[in-house]
This record gives C-alpha cells, sequence and structure tokens, in this order.
C-alpha cells in the first residue's frame, strides 16, 4: 500500500473515531515519511496536548524539532516525555527518549 493509500485509510478511520490517539499517531508518522513536517508537527502537538499520557509521541515530536531546528523545544519535549514514561513505568520508552535527551544535550 503507497503513503499516500496509508493516508487515506487513516483519515477515514479518524472520521469514525476522531480522538484515536494511535491512529492521529500514525498519520503524523505518515506525514513525516513524505517531509510533511507541518502537518506532522500539528498532529504530534494535539497529541501531546489531548492524550499526555500517549508517550510515543514525545520522541518522534522530539526528533521533529531537532530536525526542523527547534533544539530547546526537543529538549522540553523530551524532558516531558521523561517525565511520563517514568510516571507510567515504561522503561523501554523512557531508555529511547533518555539517549536521545543525552543526545541532544551533551
Amino acid at each position: 500500500m503507497s503513503t499516500n493509500a496509508r493516508i487515506e485509510q487513516i483519515k477515514t478511520f479518524l472520521n469514525e473515531t476522531p480522538d484515536d490517539a494511535f491512529l492521529l499517531y500514525a498519520l503524523a508518522t505518515e506525514y513525516v515519511s513524505l517531509g510533511n513536517d507541518e502537518d506532522a508537527l500539528s498532529l504530534y502537538l494535539v497529541l501531546v496536548a489531548k492524550q499526555p499520557d500517549y508517550f510515543a509521541t514525545y520522541y518522534h515530536l522530539g526528533k521533529l524539532y531537532e530536525r526542523i531546528g527547534e533544539d530547546g523545544k526537543a529538549e522540553k519535549t523530551y524532558e516531558q516525555g521523561l517525565t511520563i514514561t517514568k510516571r507510567l513505568g515504561q522503561k523501554h520508552a523512557h531508555g529511547e527518549l533518555r539517549g536521545a535527551y543525552e543526545e541532544l544535550t551533551f
């Protein structure tokens, strides 16, 4: 299935369940793969605001911020994600965020 077909399929599913965190995340990820940073950023920010415990968002939002030259926002995003993954006991995700944070700040 092509990226555009996946995007259309995800959008169809989102029409039925517009607050589905996984679908929003999947759509943002598809936009990243196309280089559509603006739409990806918009969706990641919706996820952080409306579904802050969807911890997968923080790593990818941080990487997106790094790619567009917003290192300060990336650092804050990683810090948020570290706090959430620690609270939720998500050790693997916490480790990935810690690595990204340390790579950025050291």
